[in-house]
């Protein structure tokens, strides 16, 4: 569906990434794991992007969508946006999508790659899922963790749900996992890895490596499902 409506709320998550909100319609319906596509004004040009929810289907009041800001005109554009301004929004589109089809499920995120991730924790924390969820959520360094207090919120309520933050350029009072995600963390983290349905999520060379490291496992190709995020512009 496309509706025009209104930036709800601003929220940053990290020092270059932010979270938009805004007003859900009653009528829209969506599957954690999906993307809608956004239009902003700006300087009298619209501006058009499509993003994951980071917000889940159990949040009734909104929806969200969480960009790392950069140079570009898209990011100057929400730079630049206050609460109260128009948007227009399509939605939902996409198959990268989750609601308790799998018993098991390991989740290999990278950098604002996380999106879907966030919704689709959030979704099985809150529908009370039995599913088993394990995200390995690698970053450069501990600022770049978006949602860590939030995740680890959900890690908390749901005893299903385990959170791996892993930093590739961890400082020596880092006390967590350290390094890029390989196929011997999934060994340690997911021990039960060949009864897990994978999904990665990450800029394309991210994604390419993780279907790698699943041949390396010894998994078929179908136990991956992939989400190659391209929104860093």
């Amino acid at each position: 569906m496309k509706f025009e409506t209104h930036v709800k709320e601003i929220i940053p998550r990290t020092y270059n990434v932010t979270s938009f909100r805004f007003p859900r319609p009653a009528e829209l319906n969506y599957k954690a794991g999906q993307f809608f596509f956004v239009t902003l004004k700006t300087e009298g040009k619209e501006l058009k992007k499509h993003f994951s929810f980071s917000s889940s289907p159990t949040e009734k009041n909104h929806i969200e969508f969480t960009k790392k800001l950069s140079d570009s005109d898209f990011s100057t554009g929400l730079k630049a946006l206050k609460e109260g301004d128009w948007a227009r929004i399509d939605a939902p589109y996409g198959k990268f999508t989750f609601e308790g089809e799998h018993q098991k499920i390991g989740l290999l995120a990278g950098g604002i790659g996380i999106t879907p991730f966030k919704s689709i924790c959030q979704y099985c924390t809150d529908m009370h899922l039995e599913t088993k969820a394990t995200l390995l959520y690698g970053n450069r360094k501990e600022n770049d963790i978006a949602f860590r207090k939030e995740l680890e919120t959900l890690q908390r309520k749901n005893k299903n749900l385990k959170v791996v933050f892993t930093l590739n350029e961890a400082d020596s009072t880092w006390k967590g996992s350290r390094g890029l995600i390989n196929a011997n963390m999934i060994k340690k983290e997911i021990p039960d890895y060949e009864e897990t349905e994978f999904y990665t999520c990450g800029p394309p060379r991210m994604v390419e490596i993780m279907e790698k490291l699943v041949a390396q496992l010894g998994l078929p190709k179908t136990q991956l499902k992939r989400e190659y995020f391209t929104g860093y512009s």
